[in-house]
């Protein structure tokens, strides 16, 4: 049986919600043990009530985020909660918090406190604003983030409302961000033996997500502004056009696009008017070029256009959510993930984006509440009596 690329790791995850979890789901999915500790004082993660899809403790919700994982309660902010922390970062490579910065350090998730335990181990922490700093102690979540960062205010049509994207990204960009962030720190950690604290925001990711805009703005002055249709602020055409039916992308990142298209739509003239003869001139002269371009689109329908432009300009119909994830399609591409949970039934989703040669990564379900303190507390060293009585010391809460 081939073995998973990050099997043997291991990773004590104090994560909750969205953005932690999405980060190590992947982690998990490319063999990574990641051990959740839950708080008992909550009934663990808030995520495993969401509904729709929600049994007992258990939610698909909770599912998408936490496939392949395992769960046991652990009262961290009791003295008996420490100690098993501690018993568990002796053979960890990492410790992953999701929590808000000034909560990490209360509850001793830093190299101060787990480096004399484990020289190797890496401390990341994921929050909103950072670990340090005068907004440490703030709750963030993805919308709040979407609007200060100011991706919501670049979305939409100009004149509309700031819109925030429809799937939660900044929490995804923070998660995988702060995955990055500990592998790095865990390879280092690999060849040196001394491990480190790690802090990732989802505030300073989402910053770090405007890239090329923010140095347009930050070196040369070029504002933020909002383009219609999705268009790129500068490569033109490089939008959404409306058609008969519904709406077309297209992107002529490169010259011969543009020529290509031009020829292929029936508009020849436009490849040689001098109006439109550069990515510059096609900027300076984007409204006499789109309102040509608009009106040749609004006459056939989506599928017309992408059968007659792909394989010659970039192309691709704007489809929902349910015609993209075609399951016929998400089996061809391996983006399909199905597996059977015990209390949910069947479980269909999508599965690992990342394809290794050689490994094919095994889709198993989320863990039930506390499903693996035992096992986890075995692997660990603890004898039967010494699980009773870090019980009986309020360990695992007092339920």
């Amino acid at each position: 049986m081939e073995q998973a690329p990050l099997a043997g790791v291991r990773i004590v995850a104090v994560e909750q919600f969205g953005a932690g979890p999405f980060g190590t789901l992947h982690l998990a999915d490319l063999g990574a043990d990641i051990i959740r500790l839950e708080d008992p004082s909550t009934g663990g993660d808030v995520s495993r009530y969401v509904t729709p899809g929600q049994r007992g403790t258990d939610s698909l919700y909770f599912d998408s985020f936490n496939r392949g994982k395992r769960s046991m309660l652990l009262d961290l902010k009791s003295l008996a909660g420490q100690d098993v922390l501690h018993g568990l970062c002796r053979n960890a490579h990492a410790v992953y918090a999701n929590l808000r910065g000034d909560v990490v350090k209360s509850l001793g998730l830093t190299y101060e406190v787990l480096g004399p335990i484990n020289p190797a181990i890496v401390c990341v922490t994921l929050s909103a604003y950072g670990r340090d700093g005068e907004r440490s102690t703030e709750p963030g979540y993805d919308p709040l983030i979407q609007a200060e960062a100011g991706w919501a205010a670049l979305t939409g049509d100009p004149g509309g409302p700031p819109i925030k994207s429809g799937l939660s990204l900044a929490d995804y960009a923070g998660g995988i961000m702060a995955a990055l962030a500990l592998m790095a720190a865990v390879f280092d950690a690999q060849r040196t033996g001394r491990g480190r604290d790690v802090d990732v925001s989802l505030y300073d990711t989402a910053l770090a997500m405007h890239n090329y805009r923010a140095t347009w703005y930050l070196t040369a002055g070029v504002p933020g502004d909002r383009t219609p249709d999705s268009g790129h602020p500068s490569i033109v055409p490089f939008q959404f056009f409306a058609t008969a039916d519904g709406h077309v992308a297209v992107a002529c990142a490169k010259d011969k696009f543009f020529r290509a298209l031009v020829q292929r739509v029936g508009l020849p003239a436009l490849a040689s008017d001098a109006r439109f003869s550069s990515f510059d001139e096609r900027r300076q002269n984007r409204e006499e070029l789109l309102a040509t371009l608009r009106e040749r689109f609004r006459q056939q329908p989506t599928a017309y256009w992408v059968g007659l432009l792909r394989g010659h300009v970039p192309v691709a119909p704007v489809r929902t959510m349910d015609a993209a994830l075609d399951r016929e399609e998400l089996e061809q591409r391996a983006m399909l993930a199905a597996y059977q949970h015990p209390a949910l039934g069947a479980v269909t989703t999508v599965g690992l984006p990342i394809k290794m040669g050689g490994f094919t990564p095994e889709y198993r379900p989320g863990p039930a509440l506390d499903s693996d303190r035992d096992a986890i507390l075995a692997e660990a060293g603890y004898a039967p009596a010494e699980i009773e009585a870090l019980r009986d010391r309020g360990a695992f809460g007092h339920g």
